[in-house]
């Protein structure tokens, strides 16, 4: 991350909030196409980054990347139940099964580099996270507990509410010198892992932050980015109200956001 990743001291923070996109799947209500995301995603940018949430649509013909960038102050990147699509990658067919979002992959995963080099700070979670690799040329796994030697990284049992899917389910290991260990002193530390793919290479350019016990990435940063530009495979979302690490993560982002927005509108 370079110098301006957290705060500017140098710039006086404008009024008001930073603008946040937060991205939307494409769904269907009604037999009407639609667009939806979790309430757990605005209320962490509301709440904890103090931030104004604003959804981006997963429509790619309404994107204009140049308006997008020259109006938002960050932008988070949500999971979801949707796999990004393996031809994104270079990989094989998934099951018929499987369910796939081709317009939110083709609205975000352009867009990614082009936010990141304008230094819009961005945060990616689960798919948000895998989304990231891929646009750095990086490689998924859609099947992680399917291989030896891998933990199984999903939600379990369906039937529990869905506030406990939400527990912590595995360590993870944080790197030092890096992003995540920048925000707490805790090496070793518990997180809501609640996924089936996983990143099998990582993308050029993208330097881990944390690993599972398994060694399975679970979090990296974007090297030489000017701002906030961090993954995670878990869901810091969920857990606003009770996680130190998840309170620190959206906290660094908001703080990035309101730089962002400072640097946005007093030198423009």
């Amino acid at each position: 991350m370079g110098h301006n990743a957290m705060t500017d001291s140098n710039l006086s923070t404008p009024p008001g909030r930073p603008l946040v996109a937060i991205a939307a799947d494409r769904i269907e209500r009604h037999m009407h196409p639609a667009h939806a995301l979790l309430h757990g995603y605005v209320r962490a940018v509301s709440e904890l980054a103090s931030a104004l949430p604003l959804a981006l649509p997963a429509a790619p013909q309404a994107m204009d990347a140049d308006s997008l960038i020259h109006g938002i102050d960050g932008i988070v990147l949500t999971g979801s139940p949707s796999n990004v699509a393996p031809e994104r990658y270079g990989a094989d067919a998934l099951p018929d099964s499987v369910l796939l979002d081709h317009e939110r992959d083709a609205t975000v995963l352009p867009l990614l580099p082009r936010l990141v080099a304008a230094g819009v700070p961005v945060l990616g979670v689960c798919r948000g996270f895998q989304e990231m690799n891929v646009a750095w040329g990086g490689t998924l796994d859609a099947a992680v507990h399917t291989r030896d030697g891998r933990l199984d990284h999903r939600e379990g049992d369906h039937d529990r509410p869905i506030q406990r899917w939400y527990d912590d389910s595995h360590e993870i290991h944080i790197a030092p010198g890096g992003v995540l260990a920048g925000l707490l002193p805790l090496r070793r530390l518990s997180v809501n892992s609640l996924h089936h793919q996983g990143i099998e290479r990582l993308g050029t350019g993208l330097r881990t932050e944390a690993v599972a016990p398994d060694g399975l990435v679970e979090a990296f940063s974007v090297e030489g980015a000017s701002s906030f530009a961090l993954a995670v495979q878990w869901h810091p979302e969920m857990r606003i109200d009770d996680c130190p690490l998840a309170q620190a993560i959206f906290r660094a982002f908001g703080a990035a956001c309101r730089a962002r927005r400072a640097r946005r509108l007093i030198l423009s």
